[in-house]
Parts: structure tokens; sequence; C-alpha cells
């Protein structure tokens, strides 16, 4: 097997064995990932790689957004307002080219992303 292809492979096992918890923090590693690179490619005037990272990140809020249970919880329907607001947010980016409007959105991302990393860690010790 070659070098991608074993890549690959774990990649897959990570992601199928990996806890709820687990997988809401990959997804939003990934999101914020996305994000810095969407706005980097952007600043550097690369704009079909910053069409295919913000276009990623839209597609990865979305999945948070389809998979938000808003019955859970009292806050997940400002969760779902804010996910909304993201994917409005991050389609004018994309659009107007603003790398401004990308870099606000991966600021209210990163809080979020740290404070589930928080929740979950706490969950495992407590």
């Amino acid at each position: 097997m070659t070098a991608p292809n074993l890549r690959n492979r774990y990649l897959q096992d990570s992601i199928q064995t990996a806890s709820p918890a687990k997988l809401l923090i990959m997804l939003y590693d990934r999101l914020v990932l996305d994000l810095a690179q969407g706005e980097e490619a952007l600043r550097a005037g690369e704009l079909e790689t910053a069409h295919e990272k913000i276009t990623h990140a839209q597609e990865i809020v979305i999945e948070l957004q389809v998979s938000l249970d808003v019955e859970a919880w009292s806050g997940a329907p400002g969760l779902a307002n804010l996910y909304g607001y993201l994917i409005t947010e991050l389609i004018g980016a994309n659009i107007a080219k603003s790398p401004e409007r990308v870099a606000v959105c991966r600021g209210f991302v990163e809080p979020l992303r740290d404070a589930w990393r928080d929740a979950a860690a706490a969950a495992v010790a407590g």
C-alpha cells in the first residue's frame, strides 16, 4: 500500500472509531484550518484555493447545522442561528473575495472549537 493510501486509511479509521465529541472537535479543527487557509489565500490573491477552502468551510458549517439537535439543550437554537450567519457570511466572503469577512467568521469559530474541546476534556476527566 502506498503512503497516501495508508494515510487515507488511517484517517478513515480515525473518523469511524471516534466518539461523537471527538468527531465534533475534528470538524471544528478542520473548519478553523479551512478558514485560516481561505483567508490567507484571499490575501495572496490565490482565488481558486480560497474558493475551495471557503466552500469546504461552508460544507462543514452546514453539516454542523443539520446535525444539531435544537431540542437537546437551551443554547442549541442560538448556535443554529450562528451557523446560519456563518453560512451567509462565508458565501458573501467568497463572492466579495473578502479576507476580512472570513477572519470575522474564524473569530466566532475558534472560541467555539476551544469550548467544545474543553467540555470534552472535562467530561473525560470528570
